[in-house]
């Protein structure tokens, strides 16, 4: 870990001893709240951090802004920068300062600059939808089809 400072705040960069991954998200992430979608993306990004539970960040892009009130909180990190946080009213006040952003993030993690992260408990989910791939098959277009129907996962034929 390398550490040095800028305007007196320690800045660390990711390392063995403080591994942070950032990588893409498997399916779709969305966060609701008073039964309203916030967020919803295929683009979510997942940081894992040492010591703490994975995070999924969400693009700006595909968040309802309007549902998001910018709120004076601010906190530092020495790893990731300067955190700003908004509110969702629709949720109370439960959902005060539920959403951090990092807009000019260190170097190390700048892939989630222009992404939102929500506390799960500030929220009413935080929702990873995974898609696996399907074939939808139509009994009666084809002979094959209608076999593939009568199939199990260990390749033996069911009895009819």
């Amino acid at each position: 870990m390398d550490t040095t400072s800028s305007d007196s705040k320690e800045i660390k960069t990711p390392g063995p001893d403080h591994p942070i991954t950032i990588s893409p998200a498997v399916g779709n992430v969305r966060v609701t709240v008073a039964g309203r979608v916030v967020a919803e993306s295929m683009r979510a990004l997942r940081l894992e951090e040492k010591g703490y539970q994975p995070v999924y960040y969400l693009p700006r892009d595909d968040a309802d802004m309007s549902l998001l009130v910018r709120t004076t909180h601010s906190t530092y990190c020495p790893y990731k920068g300067d955190c700003s946080y908004y509110s969702i009213p629709i949720g109370g006040s439960r959902s005060e300062n539920a959403v951090w952003t990092y807009e000019r993030p260190h170097e190390a993690v700048s892939g989630i600059r222009d992404y939102l992260a929500f506390y799960p408990s500030r929220v009413d989910a935080i929702e990873i939808i995974s898609y696996e791939r399907s074939v939808h098959l139509c009994r009666s277009s084809c002979d094959a089809e209608s076999a593939a129907f009568n199939t199990i996962s260990n390749g033996r034929p069911r009895s009819s």
